[in-house]
């Protein structure tokens, strides 16, 4: 028996090396985490870097092309784990679909449906890849019906899961001003980097003050608060990940993660996260500092408290807030000044100064904020 069980196993390791199959950490959580990054910003956050742009008047044909991100994420961060998984073409463009279809059912957790559903699928894909003669049937058949299946199924756990997380920072709204600063500024912050979706966390327990059909939301004022310390929080992992990188990245990796995403470092994280102590040393700065010095308050769009400095769009959001006829209060040199150090300068220099120690120590070594290409 030992020596069939032997023969099985030879077998199949001859089998999954024929298939460049790797069942390995590597393959998954980094390779694989690193290129759906790259996919969501080459859909989501460059269109929503185009819904900013289109702010701008006689520039509205931008927001036209943005708006169009949202449609295209699941499809693009499906594609790229394809091919960090080397998967044969027929697959790679299967998996299209099964990326919209984790996504859409994903909700909040959404991107992480996408990376844990589309790694099953494309591997099973791989694995049926050209071994009938109707291949191009068979093939496609496969991928969408395993990751298809498995988003029916697991998806919405997933999101709900992540819908956790919103329940938190909605328990975290109702405490006082400095301890609600600390938590949400910290877990925004944190989600915006981790493969969820930070800004449809604070769409769903809209974290704004603003009116939401007309009507102004209980605990307006906490709620207001509560957005203005989950943009620092979100300012705090972009603008920090981009400042304490440039020694590795350049110009390059200080936009990319600066105003694009600092998911971008999440492989980096996986193999060492102790890179993430000094942007959450610095959110757990700035989000109280929001709440208690200088009022940072939300009152533009809930979704806009998620993005950080995204397409800038954490800051454009407290501006338009200011400036949209619900703000209650005058706008001036202090608030103007408390959003500069909050969102730019307080992240810029807590993250750098938190990298230069720990790289001091040996906690952070040559190349561990390198980005993947």
């Amino acid at each position: 028996m030992s020596i069939v069980k032997q023969s099985f196993r030879n077998k199949f390791r001859a089998f999954l090396a024929r298939k460049d199959i790797v069942l390995s950490g590597k393959r998954y959580g980094i390779d694989a985490l690193g290129a759906m990054a790259l996919g969501l910003f080459g859909s989501l956050l460059i269109a929503t870097i185009f819904n900013a742009l289109g702010l701008i008047p006689f520039l509205s044909f931008f927001k036209t092309i943005g708006g169009y991100g949202a449609q295209a994420a699941g499809c693009a961060m499906a594609v790229a784990i394809a091919y960090a998984l080397k998967a044969p073409p027929l697959v790679m463009y299967s998996s299209a679909l099964v990326g919209m279809i984790a996504n859409g059912q994903g909700g909040a957790g959404g991107p992480l449906a996408v990376l844990l559903i589309t790694i099953i699928a494309v591997e099973f894909g791989k694995a049926v890849s050209k071994e009938t003669k109707v291949d191009i049937l068979v093939t496609p058949f496969v991928t969408v019906f395993v990751g298809g299946g498995l988003s029916v199924l697991l998806a919405g756990y997933i999101g709900k899961l992540v819908s956790y997380v919103g329940s938190f920072i909605g328990w975290a709204t109702l405490q006082q001003p400095f301890v609600m600063g600390v938590i949400v500024s910290v877990v925004i912050g944190i989600a915006l980097t981790l493969p969820i979706s930070s800004a449809a966390i604070c769409a769903a327990i809209g974290l704004s003050g603003a009116m939401v059909g007309g009507v102004v939301p209980a605990n307006a004022e906490g709620l207001a608060l509560a957005g203005g310390a989950a943009v620092a929080g979100c300012c705090a992992h972009m603008v920090g990940f981009a400042v304490m990188s440039f020694r590795e990245n350049g110009v390059g990796g200080l936009v990319s993660q600066g105003i694009g995403t600092s998911m971008l470092q999440m492989p980096n994280l996986v193999k060492n996260p102790r890179l993430w102590i000094p942007p959450v040393v610095a959110s757990a700065i700035t989000g109280p500092l929001a709440t208690c010095l200088f009022g940072i308050k939300m009152y533009g769009a809930a979704i806009n408290s998620g993005m950080g400095t995204c397409g800038l769009l954490g800051p454009i959001g407290i501006i338009l807030g200011w400036y949209g006829g619900e703000y209650p209060g005058t706008v001036g040199f202090v608030d103007w000044l408390g959003l500069l150090l909050v969102c730019f300068i307080l992240p810029a220099a807590l993250s750098l100064g938190g990298g230069l120690l720990l790289r001091r120590l040996g906690w952070i070594r040559e190349n561990d904020l390198l980005l993947q290409s």
